[in-house]
């Protein structure tokens, strides 16, 4: 029988490995260009992508859907760099757009390629293929935990540098997007697959 807390730990030790940074870059980049008011529409989004990389977990594991991990490991900085140009050519905050649908579509999208980034990792843990389900819902439910906690802790960090130092909220988004591609062009020129 399989512990859910176990899986839970693991999926919450999983996020907050920074062997790992990527995925906590990618957290960095979604959220660059919210603000602190946004947090209902940034938790939905968060929430979308878990969603994606939940359902891709599930797939992989039963080996349904299986890509190279060497095409998966460039494309995950691919999805940090896409995010962060869709900030830094964002006219204003998602947060103040009528329609959300097209962010958390995106979210959607990205977490099934992340998804596929965690899937060798999960397969590994995996102490038996009998029963997927208590595995896959502790892993998730603290991937999510973790998410959640690193979003606060940037949200935290961005409320400090535009409410308290002043420093202009698209600024703020231009310098964390702008460092984010960066980073993620070195990512994909490390893990370019051809």
């Amino acid at each position: 029988m399989h512990s859910i807390a176990l899986y839970l730990e693991l999926g919450l030790k999983h996020i907050s490995d920074l062997a790992g940074y990527d995925h906590i870059l990618f957290l960095v980049a979604l959220c660059a260009v919210y603000r602190v008011e946004d947090w209902r529409r940034l938790i939905v989004l968060v929430t979308a992508f878990t969603i994606g990389h939940s359902i891709t977990l599930a797939l992989s594991s039963f080996e349904i859907v299986v890509i190279p991990s060497n095409i998966v490991e460039f494309l995950i900085p691919v999805t940090i760099f896409l995010t962060a140009l869709r900030n830094a050519t964002s006219s204003s905050s998602p947060g103040q757009s009528v329609n959300m649908t097209s962010h958390y579509l995106m979210a959607l999208g990205f977490g099934f390629i992340h998804g596929m980034g965690f899937s060798n990792y999960f397969r590994a843990l995996m102490m038996d293929s009998s029963s997927i389900v208590v595995p896959l819902l502790g892993f998730n439910l603290g991937i999510e935990a973790g998410q959640l906690m690193v979003v606060v802790a940037i949200m935290l960090v961005a409320f400090l540098i535009v409410n308290v130092i002043g420093v202009k909220h698209r600024d703020w988004n231009l310098f964390v997007s702008g460092a984010a591609a960066g980073i993620s062009l070195v990512l994909m020129n490390d893990t370019w697959p051809w």
